[in-house]
């Protein structure tokens, strides 16, 4: 077992169609990658992976991690300068949005639109960096959220639209350990 890892997942409702949400800790950088490889597992084509956490949270290592078992062998950057990166060659593709610089929030949806409809051309996946930007109602979307402590690393809920969980996801000869409880939000 990997000691990298502590989860408390939540499920509520009935087994039909309800969103899960998990808590970790990620007692460092290359845990969080790990997760990225772990959710590129769970994530299909045409989902939606929004991202939410403050500078250096570590949203741009979760990507890198989630790019590489999808064959993506071009660097992962931080899009907050460009806005977007495509990457083709993944399979899926992954479309890469970082919204940070737009503080509008009618530029921040336009971009995004943009993007969604390019990555559902694709056949992508797509990551959103600082969705809290925007105003649309993403109901199928994932969300995660990141944050930071110096003295317990990071602390990442998860909420997905389905009722996978990670708990059972493996990585590597591991499996990640989640308890679920059910009736929590």
């Amino acid at each position: 077992m990997n000691d990298k890892y502590c989860g408390d997942a939540e499920a509520s409702g009935s087994l039909g169609g309800q969103s899960t949400d998990e808590i970790r800790t990620l007692e460092d950088l290359e845990a969080t990658k790990d997760l990225g490889r772990i959710l590129a597992v769970q994530l299909k084509p045409h989902d939606i992976l929004l991202l939410q956490g403050p500078l250096g949270a570590g949203k741009t290592s979760l990507v890198q991690g989630l790019a590489e078992p999808l064959g993506i062998k071009e660097p992962i950057t931080s899009p907050t300068f460009a806005l977007a990166q495509h990457y083709p060659e993944g399979s899926p593709p992954l479309v890469h949005l970082d919204l940070y610089r737009l503080e509008q929030a009618n530029a921040a949806n336009g971009l995004f639109l943009q993007e969604e409809e390019e990555a559902t051309a694709m056949g992508a996946l797509l990551v959103v960096e600082w969705p809290e930007r925007l105003t649309l109602a993403l109901p199928d979307a994932w969300r995660l959220k990141l944050s930071y402590n110096k003295a317990s690393g990071r602390t990442v809920t998860l909420k997905s639209p389905k009722i996978t969980t990670l708990s059972t996801a493996p990585l590597g000869d591991e499996l990640i350990h989640s308890q679920n409880n059910a009736g929590h939000n």
